[in-house]
């Protein structure tokens, strides 16, 4: 039998995991003063921490509900202890510096980014700043290629004919839909369409997530040793130069040739991240882009899945929303102006993030130094804080029946013209914030927004949509801290029939 050094990777990790485990969940002294959730005493702990990984929500659920009620505690995880928090330490988190609450140290704790991707990515991490601004202040002038390219995807791979019904696999119809939708902005035409970047940016979050599990199981000193052995993203990272690097190579002649500026210069990610003279190498600016890709493709992938669900799970909706989008696209065209005027579809999908977001805790931090929360809760240097988005969207205190998808509560709240911005998609406040909170909250939220709202848009203008063998929405998948819509589903298409 053939074994891939990825197994013999993985038999060896099973025999360090368990004792590495074991000191890990052991080391928790220091926190001894924040009460748990779960058992709290070796070895008891190492049963909670494997129960955390199938149920985390219910875990958090019972800290948050019957324990401690925004108060911190602490859960057992198989990497490690994690002290949860509550609503009000939003604001602690955002007033901390990055030298005090760190997300790139804990991101990079969670999935090895140093080893994998390069420590050039969290160290120096100028692409973000130039998701912010260049993406923000180009928001108008790739609206139209972005939406070309989502008319173009939808038409070729769902290739409806006549009027016939037609199934189609949700997940990864909806995977190649955003790969190319967002590939028209970070990397245009040609390459956005090629089927092998298509499949690659796909599947590269997958691979970097499995390779930092891997490298998880192992102790802190064997990591850079394993790293350099993992196949799936060195194999990824090396697909992406080979794309790439041509591409590269004549932008970089045309910069030499011509300076900043030439009649036909490309206006994507990748000619941003270049006009920064912050690296020139094909390799360099190949590990940036696909990093952006990471943070985006898997996210906005798994919400228009989850919002498709919700539309044919809920067909007595799809009227009032296609009064919306036939009154605006008729008086403003396809535009992004257009989309910022759809507030009814825009708090669809915003309830879709409200219920099932795709993590059950976020606002991810390392602390860096002791430190001591606004409640008097004493932090030791090395914790990792997190705050349960999963429970907090479900909190009856905030939310009239939280459990219930109500499609319109957000446009709603948007009535009164002076709560209008806190309740879009895209905002950020306490009670709300699937992208994030303070300073580190997404930059990339607003491309997502517009192509979520225009592909919502696109399929109840020219499709009718159903459940292929079921009625009611699917259950999502809980690992760990991760919600994943249902890969299984199968969801019917057909031209839109006359209203």
């Amino acid at each position: 039998m053939d074994i891939s050094p990825t197994n013999y990777l993985l038999a060896a990790a099973i025999c360090v995991t368990v004792p590495a485990i074991a000191l890990r969940l052991h080391r928790s002294s220091n926190l001894d003063h924040i009460p748990s959730v779960g058992y709290s005493s070796w070895p008891a702990s190492y049963i909670s921490a494997f129960k955390y990984v199938r149920h985390a929500a219910q875990i958090l659920q019972e800290g948050y509900d019957k324990k401690y009620k925004g108060t911190p505690f602490r859960v057992p995880t198989l990497n490690r202890w994690i002290v949860i928090v509550g609503r009000q330490h939003l604001e602690d988190i955002k007033k901390f510096t990055d030298d005090e609450l760190s997300l790139p140290e804990a991101v990079n704790d969670t999935i090895k980014i140093d080893y994998l991707i390069g420590p050039a990515i969290t160290s120096h991490a100028y692409h973000i700043p130039v998701t912010r601004t260049r993406l923000s202040r180009n928001l108008g002038l790739y609206y139209p290629d972005m939406k070309d390219e989502v008319q173009i995807a939808f038409d070729e791979l769902l290739d409806i004919k006549d009027n016939a019904w037609k199934s189609i696999p949700v997940v990864t119809t909806t995977r190649e839909l955003v790969c190319r939708a967002s590939g028209r902005v970070i990397i245009g035409l040609p390459l956005c369409r090629d089927p092998d970047w298509i499949d690659l940016n796909s599947g590269f979050a997958v691979k970097v997530a499995t390779d930092g599990n891997i490298l998880n199981m192992f102790p802190r000193f064997l990591v850079p040793f394993v790293a350099k052995m993992l196949p799936n993203t060195a194999g990824s990272i090396k697909r992406g130069m080979k794309h790439l690097d041509p591409i590269i190579k004549e932008r970089l002649r045309c910069m030499r040739e011509y300076g900043d500026e030439w009649s036909d210069k490309p206006n994507d990610m990748l000619q941003w991240l270049m006009d920064e003279k912050e690296e020139t190498s094909t390799r360099q600016l190949t590990l940036r882009m696909l990093t952006l890709v990471f943070a985006s493709i898997h996210s906005t992938t798994n919400t228009f899945t989850q919002a498709l669900y919700n539309l044919a799970a809920y067909p007595q909706y799809v009227g009032p929303l296609r009064e919306e989008v036939d009154a605006i696209i008729q008086e403003h065209g396809w535009t992004k102006e257009a989309m910022v005027l759809m507030r009814k579809v825009d708090s669809f999908l915003a309830e879709t993030q409200r219920l099932e977001g795709v993590l059950i805790t976020s606002v991810q931090r390392k602390a860096m130094k002791g430190l001591t929360l606004s409640d008097g809760t004493f932090i030791p240097k090395g914790t990792h804080l997190y705050v349960p988005t999963y429970v907090l969207h479900r909190d009856s205190a905030v939310y009239d029946n939280p459990r219930v998808f109500d499609p319109f509560r957000f446009s709603r709240l948007r009535d009164d013209e002076n709560e209008s911005d806190k309740h879009q998609m895209v905002a950020m406040n306490r009670n709300y914030f699937p992208f994030g909170y303070g300073k580190h909250i997404c930059p990339g939220r607003f491309l997502a927004a517009d192509e979520l709202k225009t592909m919502l848009a696109h399929v109840l203008t020219f499709y009718d949509i159903k459940f292929e063998d079921r009625l009611s929405k699917p259950p999502s998948i809980h690992w760990h801290s991760n919600v994943i819509a249902d890969p299984t589903v199968r969801v019917m298409f057909r031209k839109r029939a006359n209203d």
